[in-house]
């Protein structure tokens, strides 16, 4: 095995408990994935994030077939729609955390922009978030969908089934997530009230400054 590949299994399980400890994803929902240089590691199918083996994770070859570990999420689709749109990200979480969950289910949330910029770290960290129709989870269906939005958008929602992160590294791809949650609660908190959103020269100041677009 690979310093690499060690590395990344570590990291998997690290932060998979990071994510269920603080109740950003319940029982065995939500799955991981991070990018090799020879394949793919994923959390395997039915796994609970907080308690993951790391010599038990799904290890895939570059043309995504199973050649170690437990069988992989049934999230497949979804995660490689990701990779094929970003080529140079690294790892991809999907949680069903409550607060950008709820933003997915709600008919009036903006399809083009559902975490509307009100602080600078969600331009910075996360961007735009868009949201893809529902899909049956593990659908192929899916797909499309993802690459029709990921080249211009690192993080999505789910119509009716929560949000999905890509990152330049597993740890990137957590930190957006985590940035992405706590801004839709701050969303939902502030429902119904006059919130000043960051103007569109401050989102282009935020994007010049640390160089969002590269």
């Amino acid at each position: 095995m690979s310093g690499e590949e060690k590395k990344a299994r570590e990291g998997l399980v690290r932060w998979g408990k990071s994510l269920f400890d603080r109740g950003l994803t319940p029982g065995s929902s939500g799955n991981l994935s991070v990018r090799l240089d020879d394949g793919y590691l994923f959390t395997p199918t039915n796994s609970c994030l907080g308690f993951l083996d790391a010599d038990r994770l799904s290890k895939l070859d570059g043309e995504g077939r199973l050649v170690a570990g437990d069988p992989p999420t049934k999230e497949l689709p979804l995660h490689f729609a990701f990779y094929q749109a970003r080529p140079l990200a690294r790892a991809v979480v999907h949680l069903h955390s409550t607060h950008a969950t709820a933003l997915s289910c709600l008919a009036d949330t903006d399809p083009d922009d559902a975490i509307p910029p009100i602080t600078p770290y969600v331009v910075m960290r996360v961007g735009k978030v868009p949201i893809v129709p529902y899909t049956r989870p593990g659908s192929a269906d899916v797909a499309p969908l993802i690459r029709d939005k990921a080249p211009d958008h690192p993080a999505i929602l789910l119509g009716n089934h929560g949000p999905v992160v890509a990152g330049a590294s597993l740890e990137a791809a957590v930190f957006a997530m985590e940035e992405l949650e706590e801004t839709a609660r701050l969303v939902l908190l502030t429902r119904g009230m006059k919130v000043r959103h960051l103007a569109s020269q401050e989102i282009a100041d935020l994007e010049a400054t640390f160089k969002l677009r590269g």
